[in-house]
């Protein structure tokens, strides 16, 4: 008699909920691939794709005591997996707006009530600079920026928020500052000299 696939997978969720680390990680690698696949029709790319599904496993797994097991497992995994990449993308879009609104407020209010056109153009230049500079950003380094300088959350609000350590989450934010600084500057042509790295290999003083 072939065993009932339904029946191992039953086995397996009882295991995870009785603390076995191995049955959960034979749940992740029997359906990684399908998360996966949900996850880049979402984000299309394959590095956003794989960080998305390591959330989405994350919150699987807090939530695998709700599965009814009179339920298809795949069905369910699948389903969550959809919504939270729902989720996943009305924040990003949110992030998007907030980037738009906040800019625009700081950077194109003149500073009288009529600019001439030069003042004007160089206002929407530098948002379309910031812009540019922001979206050349990882996106673990763009969110953890936003957060902390737009939306002006604490480290630690940052990291609930991320499930992350505070030290993560610092590391994210300084190294996402020193590369937005970067990018305007490349975007500005002003980064033409050598990096640090350049001249420590060079033996450059």
């Amino acid at each position: 008699m072939i065993p009932d696939p339904g029946d191992a997978v039953e086995a397996l969720i009882q295991r995870c909920l009785q603390g076995d680390q191995l049955a959960w990680e034979q749940i992740v690698r029997q359906y990684w691939r399908k998360v996966f696949n949900v996850a880049y029709k979402f984000v299309g790319k394959h590095d956003q794709a794989e960080d998305l599904t390591q959330d989405i496993f994350l919150k699987i797994f807090k939530s695998l005591h709700t599965f009814d097991r009179r339920a298809n497992f795949q069905t369910w995994l699948i389903s969550i997996s959809r919504n939270l990449c729902i989720d996943h993308y009305r924040s990003v879009r949110k992030e998007r707006e907030t980037i738009d609104r906040d800019v625009d407020a700081n950077e194109l209010s003149p500073l009288s009530h009529d600019p001439g056109p030069v003042a004007a153009l160089e206002q929407q230049d530098r948002v379309q600079l910031l812009k540019e500079a922001m979206s050349s950003l990882p996106e673990t380094l763009r969110t953890a920026v936003l957060m902390r300088d737009i939306q002006e959350l604490s480290y630690q609000e940052i990291a609930d928020s991320l499930r992350l350590p505070e030290g993560t989450v610092k590391s994210r934010i300084n190294r996402g500052r020193t590369e937005l600084a970067r990018q305007i500057r490349k975007l500005r042509g002003d980064d033409f000299g050598p990096s640090r790295a350049t001249l420590k290999r060079t033996g450059a003083n």
